[in-house]
């Protein structure tokens, strides 16, 4: 008895360190990929917007740079290369845009998708956000910044909210609206919080 006791401690004992080592590296071994992918993201982003011709709307690889985010709430640190596309692989790297969903600073519904615990968790914070505070999307053209109108929880069935008017999908939209995405309560993707928003104002880029 003692000795499968002692076993089964050992056992249990082996399994919780395996399991802690598996979570540090969820947490903090799955950021530093995510770093380094920002890093080539964001270089890549500003050598573009420094050229004469920006890239077009249709010219954007999945993989590649569509615009830096900030949101100024969570700091000037915050501050994340948006990445075409948003399966997993995209979104490794960090927030994703949905391809065929409006661009920055267009009419229609720019959508993003982050995550909320992994990957550097660049939506982590995003359930903090209240209406009226301002998301920042520089883009290759201009800095646009839009402001929060609301929130929701939805089922992730419900993508009525990435419809060009979120929540009313066949209708044609008259303005340029943002929508983030993550998966909702942390740690689970039993359902999404959404974060919508709505084009305040545009700063066009000079030079």
């Amino acid at each position: 008895m003692r000795a499968a006791l002692r076993v089964t401690g050992e056992l249990s004992l082996t399994a919780g360190l395996v399991i802690l080592i598996f979570c540090a590296y969820l947490m903090w071994g799955t950021g530093a990929y995510t770093a380094g992918q920002q890093t080539l993201l964001q270089q890549q982003f500003l050598q573009e917007k420094g050229t004469d011709e920006p890239a077009k709307l249709g010219r954007i690889q999945l993989g590649g740079a569509v615009a830096m985010l900030a949101i100024p709430k969570f700091g000037d640190d915050y501050r994340y290369a948006v990445v075409e596309g948003v399966d997993w692989s995209r979104l490794r790297m960090g927030p994703g845009h949905y391809p065929g969903t409006a661009m920055p600073g267009k009419v229609g519904n720019f959508v993003l998708s982050g995550h909320r615990t992994t990957y550097a968790a660049p939506f982590n914070r995003i359930d903090e956000l209240r209406r009226g505070d301002d998301i920042v999307v520089d883009a290759r053209d201009a800095r646009y910044t839009y402001r929060v109108t609301g929130k929701r929880v939805v089922a992730p069935t419900e993508l009525d909210v990435i419809a060009p008017v979120p929540g009313e999908p066949g209708r044609k939209p008259t303005k340029a609206m943002i929508t983030l995405s993550t998966c909702h309560p942390e740690y689970s993707a039993a359902q999404r919080l959404i974060v919508f928003g709505e084009l305040d104002k545009r700063e066009d880029r000079l030079g």
